[in-house]
């Protein structure tokens, strides 16, 4: 494997010595290599002089970041830290030093703990910082390290600008709960990135294609349907933000997220217009999406299914029923079999199949005629290419798996050979009665399997011991190989490039050495960058245009300048593919203009770092600023408050809960508790549930088998249930609660818990802040409790006076008895030996036991009263069953 080189650029090296020399929060365009300046970071702490925390890492990019280290000789290396350590062997390691990946949970217990000394840490490295938000465990973290460690650094990254433009003041606040005062940007056109790269500029060669009449018509049809579903959108919902529902941002890819942010808090309450609405504009996006990525083919199978299916046909919002959808069916049809069949009209079921019957015409995508004529121009420069140099390689980037698949199988087959045989499984699908024969790629490829990087082959047999019950294009392939000609089989058998990429395809071709990779959906999210630097291309086709990679290449040439590189640009002119990559451009510059104008207005308080002794930021006392003060008390001595605590279970640092009630003023202590998931007092216990999960837990009989834990261990059982304000949730969507107990019914359910349980409590909650504040109000004049009480409480514990004694199925039938509660049924099971006994008692034996003679007198009346029968129970149960009463039901006994 080539050596990686650590070597920083000009601009690079300014922004290393920025955030070296003061601490802050540094934002880069996507593509300039943030995740190098982060490298150089840890090249630079890697020592066990230092203890240094990386936050916000997840495991692949642990593993990239090790692994570049160890290429450039680094020692002693980062150690990772997970579950798999023991509490001891943390410890251990945490004194030892160096850079250290830690989990956001691990390292939150290990800081309240105290197993890890703070005042010892040398400082924090936070990645993607732009996540970072007041109830996150990243927070809570920084808190925690700026209450005990003021002299530490904080450094941040981030490469996602457009995450700070949502919401108000977003980066002031993301720079808050981080404690750093500086704010670094550097956007592409910052004036040292655009002097440095315009020096080491790759050879562009830019292609602009013309989409063929049959692609502009279905291009067409397809923006005016989606444009036609926008304005019906905001119609039926006059609150949305108009300006963010538009069509040009329906054809990118964060259009959903755009919808959901918008109608998630209130998607319980919208009709079901506004739902098929939604629907719809994913499916028209996903077809326009099929008209440039894949071939005729696909897009008219997609096309076709959606037109022949009952389901869809039925339950769309009317879009089927336009005259663009009627232009769009019948060119879908054209580019496969011919202007011959071209039609506005719906045809009938015999003529349409009678055109599908002739032979197909099957017109080949515009960018495959390009590709070719690109590789054989660069097979004919690589035949007079410079000894020294040898014949260069070339890398083509797609967009997804699937047309990395597609390119491969015209690069062997040809494109007609690749048509037909999707054309023949297709109708041969259809003949096999199934009605989507080629469903979206998301769902119908799925079972692309990892290990396809040494070569073409391999990636075949992989992926057949992958997934046996999905087909892969590559599979496909395989399966057609022995019809391949003879050359195609001599380039396929090529000699494999080593390459740690488990996304690419090696050896496609003999001449020129073509490698392909994905752009998107790789299960290596720096596939692209080890590529790069171990194949080392001299050639790279862009197939479909994507901003961060054009940047990555122009990274990569800045740090080979002696290494020759041709980039050429496949872009459809006039295209929704042409727009959605200027849109991408445009999202970003103004984004960073708003970054911009917004550090220029910024104001930061001097303690806003987080090392003053006093910062008002780390105070934990939560007393309004408005709250009145009682100015007569003299020369009373002021009462010492009592230190809360609540006692947290492990597994509860997943959520936001424990930082916003460490917020609060209020301790915590996590231990490993089998019931319950907070321990309030000794008497209160709680068991939280998100409205999922609670869902859940009723249908699978787990939240019962809590509720009788907690029931038996403590006074006050609590069942609280926490709401996400961004999700929507409605128990029961219809407009009335049915007065009907269904099992099926989650109302059914709860009301039937609270039945069976008496002293459970329900707590409704909206969000974490009002489930902390609520806390706070139920410790208020209550005693602490003990962690090492609610530790020895297990599911299979017995504790309390009579657990030892007596049955719980004695004491439950007991408590649903007139006149006996939870404070005299101890009296009757000391001295009564059973229920026989009981019922031979006199009323004033019995008040003698209970200390109360209106509660004996319940119980006696209770016991002894003649139970008449009602008119149902007569006509509906058996006579022997409702003729013994309670009496004959104890001589049976």
């Amino acid at each position: 494997m080539a050596k990686s080189t650590t070597k920083m650029l000009e601009y690079e090296n300014q922004m290393f010595l920025d955030l070296f020399h003061e601490d802050g929060l540094i934002i880069t365009a996507r593509g300039l290599g943030i995740e190098r300046i982060l490298l150089n970071f840890l090249k630079l702490y890697c020592d066990p002089a230092n203890l240094v925390l990386v936050l916000n890492v997840s495991s692949q990019e642990e593993e990239y970041l090790v692994e570049q280290l160890e290429q450039t000789g680094v020692t002693p290396l980062p150690k990772v830290i997970t579950n798999e350590y023991s509490t001891n062997e943390r410890h251990s390691i945490y004194m030892q030093g160096g850079v250290l990946f830690v989990t956001s949970r691990i390292l939150v217990v290990d800081m309240l703990t105290e197993r890890l000394p703070i005042d010892l840490v040398t400082g924090i490295l936070v990645y993607k910082a732009h996540k970072i938000v007041e109830s996150c465990q990243e927070a809570f973290i920084m808190r925690l390290y700026r209450q005990k460690n003021k002299t530490g650094f904080v450094k941040a990254f981030s490469d996602s600008p457009q995450s700070f433009t949502v919401g108000f003041c977003h980066v002031e606040r993301v720079m808050k709960n981080l404690f750093v005062r500086k704010l670094y940007l550097w956007p592409r056109f910052h004036a040292s990135v655009v002097s440095f790269l315009d020096t080491h500029k790759p050879d562009v060669v830019e292609l602009h294609l013309q989409l063929t009449p049959s692609m502009v018509a279905c291009q067409t049809a397809l923006l005016d349907l989606i444009n036609a579903c926008v304005k019906e959108l905001k119609r039926c919902n006059p609150g949305l933000d108009t300006d963010e529902i538009t069509v040009e941002n329906a054809i990118g890819k964060s259009f959903e997220q755009i919808i959901r942010l918008q109608l998630d808090p209130v998607w319980h309450q919208l009709g079901a217009k506004t739902r098929q609405l939604v629907a719809d504009l994913k499916t028209l996006r996903l077809i326009l999406q099929h008209l440039t990525q894949y071939d005729c083919v696909s897009f008219y199978n997609i096309v076709n299914s959606i037109r022949t299916s009952e389901r869809t046909f039925g339950q769309n919002s009317g879009w089927l029923f336009l005259d663009s959808a009627d232009s769009l069916f019948a060119h879908a049809r054209e580019r496969v079999y011919g202007s011959s069949q071209k039609a506005k009209k719906v045809k009938t079921d015999k003529t349409k199949s009678s055109a599908e019957n002739q032979e197909p015409i099957l017109e080949e995508c515009p960018k495959w005629k390009a590709l070719g004529e690109v590789l054989k121009e660069i097979e004919e420069e690589n035949q007079n290419a410079d000894p020294s140099i040898g014949p260069g390689r070339v890398l083509i980037a797609a967009d997804d798996d699937r047309t990395c698949n597609q390119i491969k199988e015209y690069l062997c087959d040809g494109g007609h050979s690749l048509l037909m045989r999707l054309f023949i499984k297709a109708q041969a699908v259809k003949a096999a009665g199934q009605t989507k024969p080629d469903a979206a790629p998301a769902e119908s490829y799925k079972g692309k399997a990892k290990g396809k990087g040494k070569s073409v082959k391999s990636a075949g047999k992989a992926e057949t011991k992958g997934s046996s019950s999905e087909v892969t294009l590559t599979q496909m392939l395989d399966e057609h190989k022995d019809d391949m000609p003879q050359q195609d089989q001599a380039k396929d058998s090529s000699e494999p490039i080593a390459a740690s990429s488990s996304d690419g395809y090696f050896g496609v071709l003999k001449s020129p050495v073509t490698i392909l990779h994905p752009l998107h959906g790789c299960s290596d999210v720096h596939g692209l960058t080890r590529t790069l630097n171990d194949v080392k291309p001299q050639f790279v086709v862009l197939y479909d245009a994507d901003m961060v990679f054009v940047r990555q290449l122009e990274v990569y040439k800045a740090s080979h300048p002696g290494v020759p590189l041709r980039v050429y640009f496949l872009m459809y002119t006039g295209s929704v593919e042409e727009q959605k990559y200027l849109t991408t451009l445009r999202k970003e510059k103004e984004a960073f203009e708003m970054l911009i104008r917004e550090k220029a207005t910024m104001v930061i308080p001097e303690e806003r770092d987080g090392k003053m002794v006093d910062d008002p930021y780390l105070s934990r006392d939560t007393t309004a600023a408005n709250a009145t003060v009682n100015t007569r008390k003299g020369g009373i001595q002021k009462e010492t408050d009592v230190q809360h605590k609540i006692i947290v279970d492990m597994r509860e640092f997943r959520s936001e809960l424990p930082s916003l009630i460490h917020r609060r003023g209020i301790d915590i202590e996590p231990v490993t508790i089998d019931v319950g998931d907070y321990i309030l007092t000794p008497d209160i216990c709680v068991e939280r549930k998100s409205v999922s999960d609670l869902i859940g837990s009723l249908n699978s009989g787990r939240l019962y088998n809590q509720c009788v834990s907690m029931s038996r261990y403590y006074k006050r059982p609590v069942l609280l249930i926490e709401f996400d304000p961004s999700k929507p949730f409605a128990l029961q969507f219809n407009k009335y609660i049915s007065s009907e107990i269904s099992i099926q019914d989650v109302t059914s359910r709860l009301a039937l818990l609270t039945l069976h349980f008496q002293k459970l409590r329900i707590l409704w909650c909206p969000s974490p802040y009002a489930t902390a504040e609520l806390f706070e109000e139920l410790k208020v004049g209550r005693s602490q409790p003990d962690a090492a009480a609610a530790m020895a409480i297990t599911a299979e514990s017995q504790v309390g006076q009579d657990s030892e004694k007596y049955s719980h199925a004695s004491k439950d039938l007991l408590l649903k008895m007139p006149g006996i509660n939870s404070k005299n049924y101890y009296r009757i099971m000391n001295k009564v030996e059973n229920l026989a006994e009981l019922l031979t008692l006199s009323e004033d034996k019995i008040g003698e036991i209970l200390g109360s003679e209106t509660n004996a007198k319940s119980l006696w009346d209770f016991l002894h009263s003649e139970h008449k029968r009602t008119e149902s129970a007569v006509s509906g149960g058996s006579k022997a069953s409702t003729s013994k009463g309670w009496k004959g039901y104890k001589r049976k006994r």
